[in-house]
């Protein structure tokens, strides 16, 4: 965990989240599932502010890949709440094709979650619709005892990072962040889960 400096002035956030009893399965069914304000500060109390919708890419239940989400959260105890947006995209626009097989095939990965980010009250699209500030990688292992995230930020995509880099405060911010709201996520989501997809899946039973 902890932040570092690309060549080129971007700022890199890495933050890992041990989520005990939940699975990829049940991190890649939550984005598909929360869809209101109250579900947001379900994920984290404190932080997340308001959900101002999904676009109409996303279907409950079946597809966030290619939606867009439009919120509203702090970044760490120092940075006041701020606009966000989200909009999701298939791993393997992030990644090869092959080495993502690969390392699900070896079962270093189970989910990827990622997307292109954006902060701040003037959020900038390109002509695809993706916020061009950042980008967001979420990549899940699943262990015995639960599952291992392992999140990575890409700041200042866009910026002039010689006269106005992205702050350390931001990127230690939402380092902060990510943890304690999937930490958050982690002690709802096994129950949420099994309690929402009852007549598919088999809750554990620990008796």
């Amino acid at each position: 965990m902890g932040i570092s400096r690309l060549k080129d002035g971007r700022l890199v956030v890495a933050a890992r989240t041990d989520m005990t009893g939940c699975t990829g399965d049940m991190f890649d069914w939550w984005f598909k599932f929360f869809s209101t304000t109250e579900h947001l500060k379900w994920w984290h109390p404190s932080e997340h502010k308001a959900h101002y919708g999904w676009d109409s890419h996303w279907k409950k239940g079946q597809n966030y890949i290619g939606a867009t989400i439009y919120a509203e959260e702090g970044l760490g105890t120092k940075i006041a709440p701020i606009p966000a947006k989200i909009r999701f995209h298939a791993a393997e626009d992030f990644f090869s094709t092959e080495r993502l097989m690969y390392a699900r095939e070896q079962r270093w990965i189970s989910t990827a979650v990622c997307g292109c980010i954006g902060f701040g009250q003037s959020i900038t699209l390109d002509g695809k619709g993706d916020p061009i500030d950042g980008r967001m990688i979420h990549l899940i292992r699943d262990t015995g005892w639960g599952c291992v995230l392992r999140s990575r930020f890409i700041l200042g995509e866009t910026t002039n990072t010689d006269a106005n880099p992205v702050a350390d405060e931001i990127g230690l911010g939402l380092m902060q962040h990510a943890h304690c709201e999937f930490t958050s996520l982690s002690r709802l989501l096994p129950s949420l889960y099994y309690g929402e997809n009852a007549a598919t899946v088999e809750p554990p039973n620990y008796w």
